[in-house]
């Protein structure tokens, strides 16, 4: 047995499986005494993780600050050299990540913030107490498939809407192949339900005050997390997650909550935006240009889809200003590349001129 193996349930509990012994095996098999260990949660220069032993506190190198886009975030699985009677525990490797999410940075910038690692399915909380933003949960949707993860839905205070199955059967034409279901967690409808869909390791997604914190400790069974009042003006909540931290989930599983988010933000691949809307990119597959852009041109399948009723004008208004944002976002990338790429030549360039002052002849 490898020595890398748990010798109890703590890690298995936490999704460690097969696949990450071989990871942890091939990764951080050199390193003398280095234990497999999985994130909880991050702080400036350390991180929560949970260990066979149990959970501990791991410092982390300055290059490896979780805000330096190389460091670890909840969910990864590192390697950890274990603390000594004269040096704290510290972060040897982060494991490959299987899956991201991340959202563009708060600022705009092209780098982004990554919010969970390793997730198997991203639970997203959209409420029935307040006017739907199909725009928002659109978002949400890309975020969840450019992650690399599978989406599902979970209609939150059902118990308040006048008509909750036509809500349901409205949301789902927009969330195509996605399993949406109502709850109401107060009194714990559709949890059955909702847990028969969910897998491994689970991040709970959504705004403030939709009920993530609730529905979260009905998965859990118990009350572990915090949850608070909505203002009665825009249905808007505050924020009673402070940060993101996994909980093993009875019967199997892991949850992740979020803090609500307010800008989602996308970093600039278009492949969460194309499985989003996958049903207008089979349309434009069928008009009769393939540069058709939808507006006025003939024999579009679009236009002819929005004509007859099958298709709502503001899903294609939706998907254009999400094309359009992943195509800034992915132009400011490679700006950002070529820049240091620049810099780099320029750096380059110094180094060698002032080798030929100095009576050196550049190699």
């Amino acid at each position: 047995m490898s020595s890398s193996t748990p010798t109890s349930s703590l890690l298995p509990a936490h999704g460690w499986d097969e696949h990450w012994e071989s990871t942890f095996n091939t990764v951080a098999g050199h390193a003398a005494g280095a234990v497999p260990a999985r994130v909880l949660r991050t702080e400036r220069g350390l991180c929560e993780v949970i260990t066979d032993r149990g959970p501990a506190r791991v410092g982390l190198r300055p290059a490896q600050h979780t805000g330096s886009g190389t460091g670890p975030t909840t969910g990864d699985w590192i390697a950890v050299l274990p603390a000594t009677d004269t040096a704290a525990a510290m972060l040897e490797a982060v494991l490959p990540r299987r899956t991201a999410l991340a959202r563009a940075g708060a600022d705009g910038s092209p780098r982004g913030q990554l919010l969970a690692a390793n997730v198997d399915t991203v639970l997203i909380a959209v409420s029935l107490a307040a006017p739907v933003r199909h725009a928002r949960t659109e978002r949400l949707l890309a975020l969840a498939w450019e992650s690399g993860a599978r989406p599902v839905v979970a209609l939150t205070k059902a118990d308040t809407h006048p008509d909750p199955q036509a809500a349901r059967e409205e949301l789902a034409s927009v969330a195509l192949g996605v399993d949406v279901l109502l709850t109401s967690a107060p009194a714990g409808e559709g949890i059955t339900e909702l847990r028969a869909v969910l897998e491994g390791t689970i991040v709970l997604l959504g705004a403030s005050g939709v009920g993530k914190s609730m529905l979260g400790n009905r998965l859990l069974g118990t009350d572990l997390l915090a949850t608070g009042p909505v203002r009665a003006v825009g249905g808007k909540g505050r924020h009673t997650t402070a940060w993101r931290e996994l909980r093993p989930l009875p019967g199997g599983g892991v949850l992740l909550d979020t803090p609500g988010l307010r800008s989602i933000g996308l970093t600039g691949a278009d492949e969460g935006v194309s499985h989003t809307f996958a049903d207008l990119e089979d349309l434009a597959a069928q008009c009769r240009f393939s540069d058709c852009r939808h507006h006025t041109e003939p024999g579009c399948a679009v236009l002819a889809a929005i004509a007859n009723g099958t298709l709502q004008a503001w899903r294609l208004e939706s998907y254009r200003k999400l094309q359009r944002e992943t195509a800034w976002m992915a132009s400011r990338t490679d700006a950002r590349a070529r820049a240091e790429r620049t810099g780099d030549a320029k750096t380059l360039t110094k180094h060698l001129r002032a080798g030929c002052r100095g009576g050196e002849r550049p190699r």
